[in-house]
């Protein structure tokens, strides 16, 4: 028994350092590609050389500098933070409500936060008050859904999803208007290229302002892992081992939620990875969220730079993120039903 349990942990161990590996690579290949290509020797040079391990380069230190630290590099910590928040936040919403279907957008989060910002778009705000309002866009769509649930007693996991679902098409059918009254010519395209999601706006300050709430938020989650190991053997279960599920539950739902909705207000909609990254780590490391938490921010970092990567890379002209994470997840949603028929956790 004691050596089957240590190969387990081997086992996760090689599997997550190889994901540690892919992530890197990835990385490393991102800061490659682009208009003026670069290779990865002549990045880990200069990597180097702003490290103090290796002598500069005068004559291209400048360029490159602009080049990697300037222009690619918040790129790719963005997609990696934000893919990894949504995808966290989509292992917790399907550990929390039982579903493997849920993702960041089931409690509305999404509707609102797209409100937000299209509100803050016709109103001709700024780009920092435009991420505050789809922000509070999110927040307060997955709150009108927790009210929503309660009005007729304590909520469960299925009134909390269907006041998700009233939230979100409120939110919607307010989008819709405001889509409607904007002006064709300036604020409507504005409004729908936010809608299909790009990281080409986000500095290296919006990443360093946000990235500790985000990674706040994951670690929270991460620690509410056992506990949801719990609630998914059931609710009667999980108050048998003394776990306080409603707790939990609004525990959950407000962290990644929180983390969902920051994710959006940087980058714009962005869907799907909060659906099929926890699935692919799911098949990794199993069910046991104390592993698949983490492991799916690692997956989600992973397909969310190699998918902005293509958005830069495959066209002329930048093609925004979320028609390739849609493209992508039409494959990743086959799995989840092939997974369905099987069982599920």
């Amino acid at each position: 028994m004691s050596h089957a349990y240590s190969s387990e942990r081997a086992r996760a161990l090689i599997l997550f350092l190889s994901l540690v590996a892919l992530l890197a690579a990835a990385a490393l290949v991102a800061l490659s590609l682009g208009r003026y290509g670069l290779t990865i020797p002549e990045i880990l040079r200069f990597l180097a050389s702003r490290a103090n391990l290796a002598a500069p380069d005068p004559a291209r230190d400048d360029l490159f500098g602009n080049i990697i630290v300037e222009i690619r590099l918040p790129r790719i910590l963005a997609a990696g933070l934000i893919g990894a928040a949504l995808s966290v936040a989509g292992a917790a919403y399907q550990s929390a409500f039982r579903n493997p279907l849920a993702s960041p957008g089931l409690l509305g989060a999404l509707g609102g936060a797209s409100f937000g910002a299209a509100l803050a778009l016709m109103l001709g705000l700024s780009w920092v008050t435009l991420q505050g309002f789809a922000f509070a866009g999110g927040v307060g769509a997955v709150a009108l859904g927790v009210v929503i649930a309660n009005l007729f007693g304590e909520a469960s996991a299925i009134t909390l999803i269907l006041g998700g679902m009233i939230s979100g098409a409120f939110f919607t059918a307010a989008l819709s208007i405001l889509k409607y009254a904007a002006d064709p010519y300036d604020q409507l395209p504005a409004i729908v290229y936010w809608l299909m999601g790009s990281l080409a706006g986000i500095s290296l300050d919006q990443i360093l302002w946000t990235a500790p709430f985000m990674l706040a938020g994951m670690a929270g989650l991460a620690l509410l892992g056992r506990p949801l190991d719990a609630l998914a053997m059931g609710e009667d279960e999980a108050r048998g081992l003394g776990v306080p599920v409603a707790a939990l539950r609004y525990g959950a739902i407000a962290l990644a939620t929180f983390i969902s909705a920051l994710s959006v207000s940087l980058s714009g909609m962005i869907g799907w990875i909060g659906l099929f990254a926890p699935h692919f780590a799911r098949l990794l490391v199993g069910p046991g969220n104390a592993r698949l938490l983490p492991a799916s921010a690692l997956v989600g970092a992973i397909f969310l730079i190699g998918a902005d990567t293509l958005a830069r890379s495959v066209a002329r002209a930048e093609i925004p993120i979320g028609i390739i994470t849609e493209l992508l997840g039409i494959p990743a949603f086959i799995l989840v039903l092939r997974r369905a028929r099987r069982g599920w956790m």
